[in-house]
């Protein structure tokens, strides 16, 4: 009999707990998913990029192109001809300032997409912000050269609503460039932030406002500093495509706008001064 219960109550006993996976063949196995990855990227991306590397510590020659030898020639002349240093500060305030505006703009929308509750609303939401994404950098620039032009949109509401007496002189300005560059950015750092936003729990801001924060106060004392990395990463995402954008400052910024992707583009395509327009691309 206590032999019968004593099998019974072995039976019922729940089953012990599978032993957990070794850390070891976790590693091998996340390696192992992310090596073709790797593969592609430093095939199609840290190659050529070590190539510019190479290519910047390069002498130009008319007849070889490159002379083959190690020079730092190329970084004096960048840092030391004026021309160079003007486009080089110029590039680095007009994409400062725009990443500035697009991450100040990029939150609150951020923010009404990760707190939407409904799926449907949330997904459209998603689907109007990288819609701009699919319009290339040329066609979104003409579109702006048509509105900020002096017969224009822009200036048809000024003029309509009496703000000035003649139209104003908009493109070809580096507040127009600054405006392209916006409408171009915006969409990189809302997504950027709404994925972190979604992973900041809404209990925080329920927390913040049950001890009496207003709305406003619960998102920047609670939400806003778990967020600075998103913003962090939004912004240098930001700044780095403004830093080499080529059609913006072209199509809207005119022959007198000087920034760095034109030149880099005019030194490697049009004079064939690999090595230098290399050492700008490196800059």
């Amino acid at each position: 009999m206590s032999t019968a219960s004593a099998a019974s109550t072995d039976a019922d006993a729940p089953a012990a707990p599978a032993p957990p996976p070794r850390r070891g063949v976790f590693a091998r196995g996340s390696t192992a998913l992310v090596l073709p990855a790797l593969l592609v990227v430093g095939a199609f991306l840290l190659a050529p990029l070590a190539l510019i590397l190479r290519y910047s510590v390069d002498l130009y020659d008319p007849a070889k192109l490159m002379q083959g030898v190690f020079s730092v020639d190329n970084y004096v002349k960048a840092f030391a001809d004026p021309f160079y240093q003007n486009v080089l500060g110029l590039t680095a305030k007009i994409a400062g300032l725009s990443t500035a505006i697009v991450v100040v703009l990029a939150f609150p929308v951020a923010y009404c997409i990760s707190r939407t509750r409904s799926e449907k609303r949330r997904s459209l939401l998603i689907i109007l912000t990288v819609l701009p994404l699919l319009l290339g950098n040329a066609v979104r620039s003409a579109a702006w050269m048509v509105v900020m032009g002096t017969k224009g949109a822009a200036n048809a509401v000024i003029l309509a609503l009496g703000l000035s007496a003649e139209p104003v002189a908009i493109l070809y300005t580096p507040a127009a460039v600054v405006i392209a560059l916006v409408s171009v950015l915006l969409p990189f750092a809302i997504i950027t932030l709404q994925s972190v936003l979604d992973a900041i729990p809404d209990s925080l801001e329920e927390a913040a406002r049950s001890l009496g924060a207003s709305p406003l106060r619960a998102v920047l004392s609670a939400v806003l500093p778990l967020a600075t990395p998103g913003l962090v990463a939004a912004g240098a995402i930001c700044f780095a495509l403004a830093m080499n954008a080529y059609a913006t400052p072209v199509l809207i910024g005119g022959p007198k706008m000087q920034m760095m992707g034109p030149i880099v583009y005019e030194q490697i395509a049009k004079v064939s001064n690999w090595p230098f327009g290399s050492t700008l691309a490196c800059l």
